[in-house]
């Protein structure tokens, strides 16, 4: 399953290094209602390469799943992990993990040997270490996620998600589109620095 958990002081790893478990996608999925026993995925160009199995109950969830040792043999993993839920300015619920390793609340878990939060896991996002323009399109993207729209901003803006107040939809779709903005002017200023150093080399 990835890098193991281990708590370490050392270099930090990223984000980007490690399985996220987002409890928001699985909320949208439809999977986090009590009684639900699916397998979640992660895919890397179309192909699947990893997996855990998640079973549900009315405030936790019960991770099962492989993880592979330093010596190569892989060990069973099984526990359950706590959800608490908190109220949406327009009403409903939104849920959250109470991090397994320090009862952080928290929207995404790592793996890992075990899943635990950023802090835990001693992360720092994969955000830091982009170029200003790949940051931009990523912030797009994550407001296409919210959205649920194919990511991308090449493609065009989908539908308002089903139970959506039209203002609230308004309002993402005016952040989207100021993000989507600011992703194509930092592309196409590192075009144009790119552009201005081949002409350097050339004199």
């Amino acid at each position: 399953m990835g890098n193991s958990y281990s708590g370490r002081r050392g270099g930090k790893r990223t984000t980007g290094d490690m399985w996220a478990l987002d409890i928001r996608k699985i909320e949208r999925a439809g999977r986090l209602t009590a009684g639900q026993s699916f397998n979640w995925q992660w895919s890397r160009r179309g192909a699947v390469v990893a997996n855990i199995n998640i079973y549900t109950d009315t405030d936790r969830v019960t991770l099962d799943y492989r993880t592979k040792q330093r010596d190569g043999t892989w060990m069973a993993m099984n526990y359950t992990v706590r959800i608490a839920h908190t109220p949406c300015h327009f009403g409903g619920q939104r849920a959250w993990w109470l991090c397994p390793h320090c009862g952080r609340r928290v929207a995404v878990l790592y793996g890992g040997q075990r899943y635990a939060c950023r802090h835990c896991q001693r992360l720092t996002y994969q955000s830091t270490r982009n170029t200003p323009e790949s940051q931009a399109f990523a912030r797009a993207d994550k407001v296409r996620a919210r959205l649920g729209w194919v990511p991308g901003i090449a493609f065009p803006p989908g539908d308002r998600p089903k139970g959506m107040h039209q203002q609230t939809y308004e309002r993402w779709l005016l952040r989207y589109y100021t993000l989507s903005n600011q992703a194509l002017g930092a592309s196409n200023a590192a075009m144009d620095k790119l552009m201005g150093r081949l002409k350097q080399m050339n004199l």
